[in-house]
């Protein structure tokens, strides 16, 4: 057995739902902007430990399509404060060779949202090391709907045959081209649900669900849920003794 939290067994790519803010902020008696503002320690820290072993992609589900449906006071502020925390935190992420990418209709983000998104992602594109990817205006269920269009254009166009149509083409088409399919997703919270998140990339990943809301999540619970998947069996539709003989 690969000991636990050996860096020979450490995900390549790791996709965080982050869930619990407005509950963790209600406990506290106060609004759920509250509550977003008190989970950057976690981005931080989740993204330290992931540039610290060896983790080539996180990807982070920062605002889904649906959440435009929330008070606007509230998604107000998470643009704000999304604008900030990347000032904040760009040193950091050049100390520790961070490079930011994003998935997701960007473009329909506030202008000043968009403008700090570009000036990072370009601040940041030399670097070799933690690609984080923020899933900003992201819909699982829309990005599959616009590559089979995109797809059908081209099968239309006759710039592509019908037989040509694969797993490799799909996955090459999406917003993820050129990133692995995560091996494990965290949820936290306690709810047991992906969200309309990476609907196609999840096929075969480590689902890890846990009770602690975001704004407490830590390194250490990071570790938890790498051991966690360090102790599971990815079988990928094969058998055990399969598995085992590879």
């Amino acid at each position: 057995m690969i000991p636990r939290n050996s860096h020979s067994n450490i995900p390549r790519h790791i996709a965080v739902i982050m869930d619990g803010n407005g509950r963790w902020a209600k406990k506290q008696g106060a609004a759920r902007i509250f509550g977003h503002q008190n989970a950057i320690t976690a981005v931080r820290e989740t993204t330290e430990y992931c540039a610290e072993n060896g983790v080539d992609f996180l990807t982070l589900y920062a605002f889904s399509t649906e959440n435009w449906g929330r008070p606007k006071y509230e998604v107000d502020g998470l643009m704000a404060l999304l604008v900030k925390t990347l000032d904040k935190e760009l040193p950091t992420l050049q100390k520790n060779h961070v490079k930011l990418r994003t998935i997701g209709d960007t473009r329909k983000l506030p202008g000043e949202t968009q403008r700090k998104l570009a000036s990072v992602k370009e601040a940041t594109s030399g670097n070799t090391g933690l690609n984080l990817v923020l899933a900003l205006n992201y819909s699982g269920r829309s990005e599959i709907v616009d590559t089979v269009k995109a797809i059908t254009e081209k099968v239309k166009n006759g710039e592509l045959n019908p037989e040509e149509v694969d797993d490799y083409l799909i996955s090459e088409s999406l917003s993820t081209a050129g990133i692995p399919d995560p091996e494990l997703l965290i949820r936290t919270s306690g709810e047991m649900r992906i969200s309309n998140f990476l609907l196609w990339q999840l096929a075969y990943t480590e689902l890890y669900f846990t009770e602690v809301l975001w704004p407490d999540f830590r390194k250490k619970n990071m570790i938890e849920a790498v051991e966690a998947f360090q102790l599971r069996e990815r079988r990928f539709g094969k058998t055990s003794e399969q598995v085992a003989t590879r």
